[in-house]
């Protein structure tokens, strides 16, 4: 199988009129400017980095909405990358953009350029959410915009957010479930973050939104990601990636953030299967898991070993790896 590259082109809160309540898209990208005329130049040198014909790669537009940037600058760009894949330099373009951006017109020229893959900012299928998270669009236009995909032949990912205002545990759990019912093949979910200069500093600082403890984000978190994981949509990211500036003073301000998030989450769902799967009137047990994933098991910093000594009187606690079991598949002796 080919190993997939994106060589990623940041095209900071461009095409973004309506500004979220929890948006700094030039701390999350970090990237402060664009230029177009550079381009080719960033594809170039990318493209010295990959090996062509072992790798699967794709021009990735990432960091605004790509729909909805002027037209000409959209054209622009969706050129340059057709050339490379005209050239067989590269495979196909991904890109990210907003529900309310999608259109037959939109989905007619994506697909005459080479587009693969779309990546939808979906965020809640809770109107009330969408609401107070000022998205400018409510959950009809993003339920359409998947399925229009999808009627394409786009590969569709769907990014949500959990903790967003007003927002549930169970909403969370909703989104996720009508996205797999809207057949995405990927997701990614964010777990909400304060940053500087944004409507939701100010909704936090006048005690408007009270971000989660680092506990109950990873619980609410892992509850979407187990939906997923049990409908088979691969979760290609869990947080937000790691960058310069994350933690300026200018950056997350309010909320737990954790480099780690994906880790911890993956942890807390093999925690969350092994006491279920817990025998009673046991103090010795042995998980097996499939390979590789031992560390998980354990937990982050061994946080599952310690909470099952402390709250369930585990004395003893092995992990062997099998070949013969799938990931996220435990068996308890």
């Amino acid at each position: 199988m080919k190993k997939h590259i994106n060589i990623p082109i940041f095209i900071p809160h461009k095409g973004c009129p309506n500004d979220c309540v929890f948006c700094n898209q030039r701390k999350i990208s970090g990237t402060l400017f664009f230029d177009i005329t550079k381009v080719r130049e960033e594809i170039e040198n990318s493209l010295e980095t990959v090996d062509p014909e072992s790798s699967d790669i794709q021009i990735a537009f990432f960091g605004g909405s790509f729909t909805g940037i002027p037209r000409e600058e959209m054209l622009c760009l969706l050129g340059i990358a057709k050339e490379y894949i005209d050239k067989g330099a590269v495979n196909s373009v991904r890109l990210s953009t907003r529900p309310d951006y999608i259109n037959r017109e939109i989905l007619d020229i994506l697909k005459a350029h080479g587009v693969k893959s779309i990546e939808l900012g979906i965020q809640s299928l809770s109107d009330p959410v969408l609401e107070h998270s000022g998205r400018g669009h409510n959950a009809e236009s993003a339920v359409n915009a998947c399925r229009l995909i999808k009627d394409y032949g786009f590969e569709l990912v769907g990014q949500m957010m959990t903790a967003l205002p007003s927002s549930s545990k169970a909403d969370e759990v909703y989104t996720a479930e009508a996205l797999c019912k809207l057949r995405i093949d990927g997701a990614r979910i964010y777990p909400t973050m304060v940053f500087a200069k944004t409507k939701l500093e100010e909704m936090t600082e006048r005690g408007e939104y009270i971000p989660p403890s680092l506990d109950e984000l990873i619980e609410r978190t892992e509850a979407a990601f187990s939906v997923f994981c049990d409908n088979n949509v691969p979760v290609i990211r869990i947080g937000l990636q790691s960058s310069d500036g994350l933690g300026d003073p200018d950056g997350i301000t309010y909320g737990a953030y954790e480099s780690a998030m994906g880790e911890m989450v993956i942890s807390r769902r093999y925690y969350n299967k092994i006491i279920s799967l817990l025998p009673e009137n046991t103090d010795n047990i042995t998980v097996f898991c499939a390979m590789g994933e031992a560390s998980k098991i354990s937990g982050h910093k061994k946080e599952n070993k310690r909470k099952l000594y402390e709250s369930y009187g585990i004395k003893q606690f092995k992990i062997k790896e099998s070949a013969d079991i799938k990931p996220f598949d435990i068996i308890i002796e």
